[in-house]
């Protein structure tokens, strides 16, 4: 049997803006991505802790130790610059992968630097 389960997470990240004339996706800093093992293209669910918004995209790769958290095209009415938010990856695990399978956590500052990586 394959299950989906939680793969990584970039916890409380600051979005830095929000480009509503772009096509679609979400961009986050390089640096962030390789600690969260989020790979470009990959579709990953957004959490808004401000207003509570939940929304799937994908991700564009941002220049590596810029703090970026862009959200582009449709997916930046849901969000307003300041906005923490949870950037979740999953990954499909068959039932040799599930016993032993620890998310990594990635938390960050106000600034989207990484204070702790789990």
């Amino acid at each position: 049997m394959i299950q989906e389960f939680l793969f990584s997470k970039i916890h409380r990240a600051t979005v830095t803006d929000a480009n509503l004339n772009y096509v679609g996706s979400i961009t986050i800093d390089e640096t962030l991505m390789k600690a969260a093992k989020i790979r470009e293209w990959q579709k990953v669910d957004i959490l808004d802790i401000n207003n509570g918004e939940r929304f799937q995209t994908y991700v564009i790769k941002g220049a590596p130790d810029s703090g970026c958290i862009c959200l582009n095209g449709a997916a930046a009415r849901k969000v307003q610059p300041g906005d923490k938010v949870i950037i979740i990856s999953y990954a499909y695990l068959n039932s040799d992968e599930i016993e032993g399978h620890t998310p990594t956590v990635v938390m960050v500052d106000e600034n989207n630097k990484i204070t702790n990586k789990k």
